[in-house]
């Protein structure tokens, strides 16, 4: 009977420390606009825009005309120095309920969101004027220049998802 005991404990023990051991120390790189994205030359806007397609929420919303339909989940958006600038419900009203574009201004922040299969990661990002950074968190997301993403070019997850663009060296 000792014995049986001594085994519980080890097993009890072996699976608590495999949830310790989450993927919390994810160290990612800086993601931001595509390298080749154009800028509009003609516009006054000086901020850039980011869109986070995080994980898709747990339940169904069923406040929401459609219950049944994909939420993705909220997210928040801090300054490097740790202090949150803002937290985004990460659904938009229009009638694709799609994710919400967030305008900012030019510059370096961090943004804590879900991501599929890792619970909330904090992914640095940089914002330039009057471009788009996109991150894809959600897994299996669409990049329609996926061809031009490479070793050297891309941001992946541990189980190389790509989830955005590197930061390029001039920037």
């Amino acid at each position: 009977m000792k014995t049986f005991f001594t085994l519980i404990a080890i097993a009890v023990g072996a699976l608590l420390s495999g949830c310790a051991t989450g993927k919390n120390g994810l160290a990612l790189d800086t993601v931001g606009p595509p390298p080749f994205q154009p800028v509009e030359t003609s516009s006054t806007l000086s901020d850039g825009t980011l869109v986070v397609y995080s994980a898709y929420k747990r339940n169904a919303d069923f406040n929401n005309p459609d219950p049944y339909h994909w939420e993705h989940s909220d997210f928040g958006i801090f300054s490097t120095d740790g202090k949150l600038l803002q937290k985004v419900h990460n659904i938009s009203n229009n009638a694709l309920r799609d994710v919400v574009p967030v305008a900012l201004p030019p510059g370096r922040y961090n943004v804590v969101a879900r991501a599929n299969g890792y619970g909330y990661v904090t992914v640095p990002v940089m914002i330039v004027a009057q471009q788009n950074t996109i991150l894809h968190l959600e897994g299996g997301g669409f990049w329609p220049d996926e061809s031009a993403f490479n070793q050297t070019n891309a941001v992946r997850l541990p189980d190389g998802q790509i989830i955005g663009w590197k930061v390029a060296i001039n920037l």
